[in-house]
């Protein structure tokens, strides 16, 4: 049985890792969405020298394990310590916390580029062609017209990848940082009581994601009010 007491007791230390587990998410859904927006973009045109390394970046970050490309990044460039030196690039991949941010980034970043491409090529013909009618030059289409329509469509897919995310930070133990899931292990291998420890970061991961679907729900009714009438 669970030991309430115990569980109520421990809360207070899990939630000291909770600043580290929203920097994690917050600097890479950020980096990720910027960079997921330039690969989404990048393919929308037929230039092949573009579209097919972009293709090949979000094939292999779709289809390997979050967990690998974390292991790649911060042990795996260690052993390019020399080269990396000489382009004055250790001090970014010796840190486990950019490592980690670099590895969230690029995976969130090839999953949100396939979600904001299907999205931007959802916006009707019609209304692109229309803008062009009206004198409008391509980027002020694209700005104007097509991405304002694409990020709607987009939320609730883009949605599940910021929750994936958020999640996906607990990863970053492994490369030991004290987030929650790592504060986690750490109360674990001191008390042995992996049931309550687990339950209560659980319940503290449940409790961000569902803050964060109330508020994308909440952005998504506002800018598409018609969809909440229906």
């Amino acid at each position: 049985m669970i030991d309430f007491a115990f569980f109520v007791e421990i809360i207070p230390t899990l939630l000291s890792g909770l600043p580290l587990t929203l920097q994690l998410a917050g600097s890479s859904i950020a980096i990720g969405f910027v960079l997921a927006l330039l690969l989404a973009l990048a393919q929308q045109g037929n230039h092949w020298i573009l579209v097919r390394p972009i293709r090949s970046f979000v094939a292999v970050f779709r289809g390997t394990p979050l967990l690998v490309q974390i292991f790649l990044i911060y042990y795996g460039l260690g052993q390019f310590r020399p080269s990396l030196q000489a382009a004055g690039l250790w001090w970014l991949f010796r840190e486990p916390y950019w490592c980690a941010i670099i590895a969230l980034s690029l995976n969130t970043a090839a999953y949100g580029s396939e979600i904001l491409r299907g999205a931007i090529q959802g916006v009707p013909r019609g209304l692109v062609e229309a803008a062009s009618a009206l004198g409008m030059r391509r980027l002020q289409t694209l700005r104007l017209v097509v991405l304002p329509l694409a990020l709607r469509q987009a939320i609730p897919s883009y949605s599940n990848e910021i929750i994936l995310m958020v999640k996906g930070t607990s990863l970053a133990s492994i490369v030991t940082l004290m987030e929650v899931t790592g504060i986690a292990q750490g109360l674990i291998s001191q008390t042995y009581r992996a049931v309550e420890v687990f339950v209560a970061a659980g319940a503290i991961y449940l409790t961000i994601n569902f803050t964060i679907i109330s508020a994308l729900n909440a952005l998504e009714t506002w800018l598409t009010p018609y969809r909440a009438r229906a």
